[in-house]
Formats: structure tokens, sequence, C-alpha cells
């Protein structure tokens, strides 16, 4: 109504009622706008507390999320990483990079800690070695377009991108789903696959 995106109403919501360096209260204060504010948007809650248990369980010290949207996942992987730990956020959309940034460094963290990167997928995942520094993955969150998650986990192989014993933690899987990239984890012979039941959008 306003004539700004909801994803910068968010912003503003955050920066008006959570504590600047406080991850978790930021993610709090996420979770009560998606609720009351914009009911069309997903809280996060159901499907942060798995990626909270499976990071503990990892302890990864490299971490690359695809799809940052406005910073919520960002936030929650990165205050769940373990000292000396540094995460990879791509975002291929400008505008939510823009508003990711603002949260990421209101949360606390610092680009040492956190890297954002703009710009598509496909483009980035080949130059994080040499642009980014980045040269394996210990651990990979995929929380950007379904229809993209076998074709970036391909590149990622393809790419030598993933550390041995990596870990990769698909969204949305089932619904909407991404199919042929389930199909893809469980046939290969690759990966040992399991899903983590959740409500209904996770």
């Amino acid at each position: 109504l306003t004539g700004s995106s909801r994803e910068q109403r968010a912003f503003q919501y955050v920066l008006a009622h959570a504590i600047p360096g406080d991850p978790h209260h930021i993610l709090q204060t996420f979770d009560q706008w998606f609720v009351g504010a914009e009911r069309h948007m997903p809280c996060h809650a159901t499907s942060g507390r798995i990626v909270e248990r499976v990071l503990l369980e990892r302890a990864p010290l490299r971490v690359l999320e695809l799809g940052t949207y406005c910073g919520y996942g960002t936030v929650l992987l990165a205050q769940g990483l373990p000292p000396g730990a540094r995460l990879y956020t791509i975002e291929g959309d400008p505008r939510h990079a823009a508003v990711a940034e603002k949260v990421i460094r209101l949360a606390g963290f610092s680009e040492q800690t956190v890297e954002l990167i703009v710009g598509p997928s496909e483009e980035v995942i080949p130059c994080l070695r040499e642009k980014h520094g980045l040269m394996k993955a210990d651990f990979v969150f995929m929380d950007h377009w379904k229809r993209c998650y076998l074709r970036d986990l391909r590149l990622l192989e393809s790419h030598q991108m993933l550390a041995e014993g990596a870990t990769i933690l698909a969204d949305n899987v089932l619904f909407p789903g991404a199919p042929h990239f389930l199909q893809y984890a469980k046939t290969c012979g690759k990966y040992h696959c399991k899903v983590h039941r959740a409500s209904l959008e996770y």
C-alpha cells in the first residue's frame, strides 16, 4: 500500500523493533512480522529448527547458501556457525540482496563472517573458488528456485565444490517440490538421503 516492497516493509519493521547485534531477536522479530503483518509470507520457525539442529550436528566451517532472499535464513545459518567459520550466500535479485545486506549487518555479522554475492547462481558457482576464495563447501543450504536445485547441485559437483562428507540441506523439496533433484539425490549413488518432516510449506 505504501509503494514499498514487502521485503522493504519487513526490514523497516525489524529495524524498528529488533535489537541490533542480536541475531536471535532479529529472527524472532521477523517471525512476528511474517505471522502478524504479512500473513501471505511464510514463518520460518519450523524449518529454522531443522537448520539449527543439522548445523549443530555438522559444525561446518565453510557454508554456502543458495537463495538469500531478505536475509532470514542467512542470519539463522550465521548464528549457528562454529568459531572461525565463514558463510557465502548467493542472491540473484539485486533488490532482495540490498535488503538482505542490511539485515545481515544489523544482526552483527561482518563481511569476514558472511559474504553476500549478488548474481545468478549458475554464474556465481563456477567463480566461487577464483573470485571468492571458497575452495570447497562443507554445508550447502538450498532455498532458491526449486527448478534450479538439480542444476546447481550438478554445478557444485562438476566444479568440485563439495568437500568430502559435505551436507546438502534443501528446503521445500516436497511442496512446491523439486522432484528431479530428489530423484537424482536418491538414485545417483553419491548421497545418503533423509527427509525432515515439517509443516506443509516446508
